[in-house]
């Protein structure tokens, strides 16, 4: 911070000396002006002797004086400051550098004798400096062969007697404002300034250690001690080093802090010689008397001392811009001070201590203010500032309420006093003066002190406010709202007493939120005001405090708590009843609620049980009428139990069972309760999130059991599907124990439902099935049964499973009463099941087409039957027939699909209409499960238990998916070797065993049983333009000319073969009628087997087609080895047709090839010959 030249009480002395010449001459006037320039000094680092770090002084305020206004006086005995003296002394002449023999004729003996004063004087430094023009230092340089040296030179030799170099040479002429010009020696200038000062700082270090080790000599004196200690603060604050300066005075009073717990204080006079403005004084100032001099007299007292150091130290804070330092120092100095005249309070003049406080905290801040304009203090600094400044008007604040008290202004209640049991400070009849006219007049006039009173506290609101410390300036309200009761201005009162508790519940101030919320309720009472809403939350935010904080002071001025808290309670359910609406309180500590974490199935009827645990905190009943709690499923379902509270929640705990009519399991999480008393609700909401860099509260969970006798509703694809057509969801609803009266059903999800539409699948015994648009109504279900229908929806191709959520409300026979609500949520897979694949073989007026039918899934699929059907009142002349042998269920698996063969005869060329594929199949799953079931009902024959039942199912089939073992067995013969299941004992284990024997004794029908689902796919007859058939047969050798159709020819390896090559062609399967009529161009070629054969004669040429017609090709053939071989294949296609254009070119038609020898091989036999071997046999 740059601390402006008026900061300091003593400046930097350096004094200067030259020619009288020199002095009395005009250019004197011009260079002391540019000496004065380069003031004051900056950027001058120092480095302590005891620290190890360097600090910089920014700006240094130097004096030059004339050292002939410096008299050699003796030392005074009273150190004052060590810059009293010069630290510097300089001697300037104006001496061009080449005229030795002025220098030596006219200057020398004066610098020789100035230099011998300067240099008697202990800790001061000196420098000659030399003056020339530059034009003339610029001659003077340039001159290489110079003999004689120039006068800087000689300055050197004369008078430099160590190795310090003193002597500075200045190239300046008049009008030069170039500060480069003076650098040199503005440096050498810090440089001595800097040494003189640490020689003398060392120098009084010592002394003042030496008196410090004397303390327990004879004749040691503390106030001389002081001063001469103090004389190290003063002369760093004299060179700008605050820091430094304020260390002395920190270790003065730690040094009377320990003179004064030994209790020698002989060196001072009483504790207080309180005067006439004593009790109004401005704190800070050192000018309001003669502190030095009653120290040095012994005379000071212990008052006047601690004000001194306090205000010495408070103005070098200050001059660093640490006002909020200042503001602590002085409350925490006006607290502790004023507890010890306490002490003496009986010899002082009536409320002195409180008038002497109150005068010293204000002007303190007075006092800052003036600082903070003075040395330009940082704005950044200030928010610190204002909360002390704050402080400092809220210690003043606190003064008025005592002289308040004791004037009768004020009442000795909180919060003018925090101990109403404290005696009154006066006699009645004391007269009472202060110095501070205010205070005076406020003490003697009623209005007056509350006009002073609360313009003090809205300064110290003010400055809070500025500061960020909103808690401590709402505090402050509350007193202005306890001065505006007392002054009988109730609304306001009334109106400041309800908003504070808002403000103080962020703060954690709950006992002065209670006092306030308690006020508002007193004065609620005093205005008659109706207890309305408003009321109602000024007793919730009361009660609130009262469960917090219940032992905090000042919560309430009545003696019986329980009574008040009771007579609040009692009327909050009086005026709860008159509203007109419900009022919610979300998170009361009043009362809290505790759930358990699993739930109990309410078996004779669907729903759960769930126990919680009310804690009421209230020392009375809470009139609370019903409780309920909220738990929420992945789904994000709700589910909402609940119970009446017949007589209201008693102190303490109190335990109770809720209800959900709603089947549902699994695990929830517990969002909210609410307990209500009348149209009061008390709200608890246990899923909000947690702030930024606290962990989160893990949530609550319930556990709820499998209802295996609720009401259930299961999806599934439709079991009549056709494509092509509008797709259906099937719904299965089980009613299990609950015999319906009437039962309303609802679907949401991703695609449209068609409600109108849904369809039974057979006749129910029900009273009647109503579908409209949005809902599907149902009544009279009875008990222990499965209704299914069919609901029609919009396409679903676009999604592989869609998530289908259900709504359904029902009541029963036995609960008419009772409206339940269930939600389900399923996912339907969309995809079928099954995937087929048709290949098509045409054969002259046949066509075969072979059906591969694949699961789309890792499930099996068992497929009943599969037949390819006409429409109906499909084409004439056309049959078909299966090219299979009728055979029982099969089972498709991932790894193995299942093939069918159709053959399709058309009389009248092409089929123009689409056949129908029915495929009968189910799932492997669902005929397992469908077996399970018959077997279990046939165990239970003599004891027909739903629940047994169902048990036992789940069990068989979680038993059969733990283990695959038994699938192939099962696909075989029908058998189902179900694993032990250990852990059942019991009726269970008995009822286990039997259906385990019964399903191990089964075996596939002979015929499909059971309910199977269809699918119908609809399948064009493709079309063929053309009909291929290619033959090659053998017709001679050259050893058989011609051959019987039933002979065999023999066939030799290198013998020609003659054959026929007959295409015969057939537009049976065209676009059109007109097909037979028309013409084609085909290309035949013969299929080149080098390896086997050699072909002989045209084997690629063009011929025209016309619709059962024959084309002969003669070939010969080669067989180059002996062997079975097939005859070469023979490939066909069709030329573009000139004239017909299709997409830009010309229209080719389509053709498929057969070959009739394909199946066919020929046996070639090696050709006939003779060799001779010649075996030897031995040589006997």
């Amino acid at each position: 911070m740059a601390v402006p030249s008026s900061s300091s009480s003593q400046r930097v002395l350096v004094s200067y000396a030259a020619p009288p010449s020199f002095l009395a001459s005009p250019p004197w006037t011009k260079v002391h002006a540019a000496l004065l320039a380069q003031l004051p000094l900056r950027n001058i680092h120092w480095k302590s002797a005891s620290r190890s770090s360097v600090k910089t002084i920014q700006e240094l305020d130097v004096t030059l004086v004339p050292i002939d206004s410096l008299r050699d006086t003796h030392t005074s005995q009273v150190p004052v400051t060590l810059l009293e003296r010069p630290l510097l002394n300089v001697f300037i002449l104006h001496c061009e550098d080449n005229d030795q023999d002025t220098y030596r004729t006219a200057f020398k003996k004066q610098i020789k004798e100035w230099h011998a004063v300067v240099s008697a004087r202990k800790h001061q430094e000196w420098i000659v400096v030399q003056i020339v023009r530059p034009e003339t230092a610029r001659a003077t340089t340039g001159n290489f062969f110079q003999i004689k040296g120039s006068v800087l030179d000689k300055l050197r030799t004369d008078f430099n007697s160590d190795k310090r170099d003193r002597c500075v040479q200045v190239n300046w002429v008049a009008g030069n404002e170039n500060p480069l010009a003076w650098a040199e020696f503005v440096n050498r200038m810090k440089e001595g300034l800097m040494y003189a000062f640490d020689a003398a700082i060392a120098l009084r270090l010592e002394e003042v250690q030496r008196s410090e080790n004397q303390q327990l000599m004879p004749g040691w004196n503390f106030c001389t001690f002081f001063i001469l200690k103090e004389s190290l603060a003063t002369s760093f604050e004299g060179m700008n080093l605050f820091e430094e300066a304020l260390i002395p005075y920190d270790e003065l009073e730690a040094s009377f802090y320990r003179v004064s717990k030994d209790k020698n204080m002989s060196w001072f006079g009483s504790l207080i010689h309180p005067g006439v403005e004593d009790d109004s004084h401005s704190l800070l100032s050192i000018a309001k008397k003669p502190y030095r001099d009653l120290i040095l007299a012994n005379r000071i007292s212990v008052f006047d001392f601690r004000i001194y150091l306090l205000s010495r130290q408070c103005q070098l804070l200050a001059k660093m811009g640490r006002l909020n330092d200042i503001t602590t120092k002085v409350g925490f100095f006006l607290g502790a001070f004023g507890r010890r005249l306490r002490e003496v309070e009986s010899t002082l003049p009536p409320l002195f201590i409180e008038a002497w406080i109150y005068s010293s905290a204000l002007s303190a801040v007075e006092q800052c203010n003036t600082w903070s304009t003075t040395f330009k203090i940082d704005a950044s600094k200030s928010t610190a500032a204002n909360a002390g400044k704050g402080e400092l008007l809220d210690v003043a604040r606190s003064q008025l309420d005592i002289i308040g008290i004791e004037a009768g202004h004020l009442p000795s209640t909180p919060p003018f006093t925090t101990s109403p049991s404290r005696k009154r400070l006066l006699h009645p009849g004391t007269e009472v003066r202060f110095s501070n006219e205010i205070l005076s007049t406020a003490m003697s006039n009623q209005q007056a002190f509350y006009e002073l009173y609360i313009a003090i506290t809205n300064r110290a609101i003010d400055l809070y406010a500025k500061s960020g410390r909103r808690k401590f300036a709402l505090k402050l309200h509350g007193s202005l709202a306890t001065l505006e009761l007392h002054r009988g201005n109730l609304t306001s009162a009334l109106t400041t007493y309800s908003s504070l508790p808002a403000h103080y519940a962020p703060h954690m101030w709950t006992s002065l939120e209670s006092f306030m919320l308690s006020r508002a309720l007193d004065t609620h009472k005093q205005l008659d005001k109706a207890q309305d809403v408003e009321w109602i939350h000024i007793v919730l935010s009361y009660l609130k405090t009262y469960v917090e904080h219940h032992n905090a002071e000042m919560l309430m001025h009545e003696a019986d708590k329980i009574d008040y808290v009771s007579n609040l309670v009692n009327s909050l359910r009086v005026s709860a009843e008159r509203l007109e609406g419900d009022l919610a309180h979300p998170d009361h500590p009043a009362v809290t609620v505790r759930v358990s974490g699993s739930a109990r199935l309410a078996e004779t009827r669907d729903g759960s049980y769930v126990d919680v645990s009310i804690i009421n905190h209230l020392p009375c009943v809470l009139p609370a009428d019903e409780i309920h709690i909220v738990l929420t499923g992945r789904d994000s379902d709700k589910f909402r139990y609940s119970s009446p509270i017949s007589q209201g929640c008693p102190p303490g705990k109190s335990d109770l069972s809720l209800f959900c009519p709603a089947s549902s399991s699994g695990t929830f999480v517990l969002e909210s309760s609410e307990i209500r008393a009348a149209h009061l609700l008390f709200q608890s909401n246990y899923r909000k999130g947690s702030s930024k860099g606290h962990s989160s509260k893990p949530p609550d969970l319930v556990q709820v059991p499998q209802d295996l006798l609720a009401l259930d509703v299961r999806l599934s694809q439709s079991n009549r599907i056709e494509l092509g057509k509008s797709p259906a969801l099937m719904v299965v609803l089980s009613t299990g124990r609950n015999h319906i009266d009437q039962l309303i059903i609802r679907f949401s999800s991703s695609v449209t439902f068609r409600c109108q539409q849904a369809i039974l699948l057979q006749d129910e015994e029900v009273e009647s099935f109503e579908a409209t648009e949005e809902e599907i109504t149902i009544k009279d279900i009875d008990d222990d049964t499965n209704l299914t229908f069919l609901v029609p929806h919009s396409d679903a191709s676009a999604f592989s499973a869609m998530k289908v959520n259900m709504e359904v409300e029902y009541t029963t026979v036995d609960e008419p009463t009772i409206q339940r609500a269930s939600q389900f949520s399923r996912v339907l897979v969309t995809t079928l099941p099954i995937s087929v694949n048709v290949e098509d073989f045409f054969r002259g007026t046949r066509l075969i087409s072979k059906f591969t039918v694949s699961t789309t899934s890792h499930q099996h699929v068992r497929i009943a039957d599969a037949s390819l059907d006409l429409p109906a009142g499909g084409p004439d002349g056309v049959g078909i027939r299966s090219c299979t042998h009728r055979r029982p269920v099969v089972t498709v698996t991932p790894a193995q699909p299942a093939n069918f063969l159709f053959a399709l005869d058309s009389l009248h060329g092409p089929v123009r209409e689409s056949l129908i594929l029915r495929i009968k199949y189910r799932m492997l799953r669902e005929e397992v499960e469908s077996v399970i079931e018959d077997q279990v009902r046939a165990v239970l024959e003599e004891s027909p238990s739903p629940q047994h039942r169902l048990i036992l199912v789940g069990k068989l089939v979680d038993a059969l998916e733990s283990d695959a073992a038994w699938v192939d067995m099962y696909n075989i013969t029908g058998e189902l070797i179900v694993p032990d299941i250990d852990k059942e004992e019991g009726e269970i284990s008995e009822l286990l065993r039997k259906a385990r024997k019964l399903m191990a004794d089964y075996r596939h029908p002979e015929s499909p049983e059971g309910e199977w689902r269809e699918i119908k796919i609809p399948v064009d007859v493709p079309f063929m333009n053309i009909v291929a058939a290619a033959c090659i047969r053998i017709i001679s050798t050259p050893f058989a000319k011609e051959a019987a159709p039933d002979e065999k020819l023999s066939l030799y390896a290198g013998q020609p073969i003659s054959a026929n090559l007959s295409i015969q062609t057939s537009f049976h399967w065209g676009s059109s009628q007109n097909d037979t009529n028309r013409k084609y161009v085909l290309r035949f070629n013969i299929e080149e087997m080098v390896k086997e054969w050699l072909v002989s004669g045209p084997k690629r040429g063009d011929f025209i087609a016309t619709d059962g017609a024959t084309h002969v090709v003669p070939i010969t053939l080669i067989a180059l080895y002996h062997g079975e071989f097939s005859l070469p294949k023979v490939t066909i296609t069709a030329l573009p047709m000139a004239g017909v254009i299709t997409m830009g070119s010309m229209a080719t038609p389509s053709i498929e090839t057969y070959q009739k020898h394909g199946a066919e091989k020929v046996l070639v036999l090696p050709r006939g010959g003779r060799s001779t071997f010649v075996v030897g046999m031995g040589s006997g």
